[in-house]
């Protein structure tokens, strides 16, 4: 083949800077392109006569346009289809598998919380056996769904600090709608002591404000707790 008769296939930087895929998910977004523009992207390019996006719909083609058959072609189902190499075959045959993997390892369905023993089994994995006092907020969602646990602070046997700014700065990052407070009490005593009292109010004062409402505070022990919300101090 001499030099002038040689044409190189059509990759992804020579297209009109409108039809890149690439541009398009920095652009637009990931959700704004096809399947064939996302396929397109993991081979990079196509052939002499064909774009890349056209060599994904070929791929697709070959699938019966449906992912899940995709998934099931092998290396050389895959390397039969014009353009497709064993490199590139590679490359789709495990973007596939990564998808396939996060399918198994999805998160299951959010726990809800419609109690105060609801969400003492919830933070109890945290806060059982420790020997100091440590300050957890539990972030929950409109549903009362949990977000996650979050630890504010660890203290001594005797008390820990439990800074507000620090409490809502979290609860703000994870747009949590709610929250619910814990702190343990590693003697076992469930009496809310005054400081108890008064940082309940103070943070139940400044959810009011921020419409991020506290809706209760546990005093944790290993066998039992203390519910302001229960005791209506909340």
């Amino acid at each position: 083949m001499s030099k002038d008769s040689y044409q190189p296939s059509r990759k992804i930087l020579s297209w009109a800077e409108e039809d890149r895929p690439r541009e398009k998910l920095l652009q637009r977004g990931k959700a704004a392109l096809t399947d064939a523009e996302l396929i397109a992207i993991l081979i990079g390019s196509g052939t002499v006569d064909q774009s890349a996006v056209d060599v994904a719909k070929l791929i697709l083609g070959s699938a019966n346009n449906n992912l899940n058959e995709l998934a099931r072609l092998g290396l050389n189902d895959l390397k039969k289809i014009k353009g497709i190499g064993e490199a590139k075959a590679i490359t789709i045959v495990a973007a596939l598998e990564l998808g396939r993997r996060r399918k198994e390892s999805e998160t299951p369905r959010r726990r809800r919380i419609t109690s105060s023993n609801d969400a003492y089994e919830e933070i109890k994995p945290y806060l059982l056996d420790k020997p100091h006092e440590e300050f957890w907020i539990l972030l929950l969602n409109r549903a009362n769904e949990v977000l996650r646990p979050v630890q504010i602070s660890t203290g001594g046997v005797a008390g820990t600090v439990a800074d507000p700014k620090l409490i809502f700065k979290h609860a703000l990052e994870h747009l949590a709608s709610s929250m619910i407070l814990f702190h343990n009490h590693p003697s076992g005593n469930l009496t809310p002591s005054q400081a108890d009292k008064d940082l309940t109010r103070k943070l139940k004062e400044a959810g009011r404000v921020l419409d991020l409402p506290v809706l209760d505070h546990l005093i944790f022990t290993d066998s039992s707790y203390y519910s302001f919300a229960d005791e209506g101090l909340l």
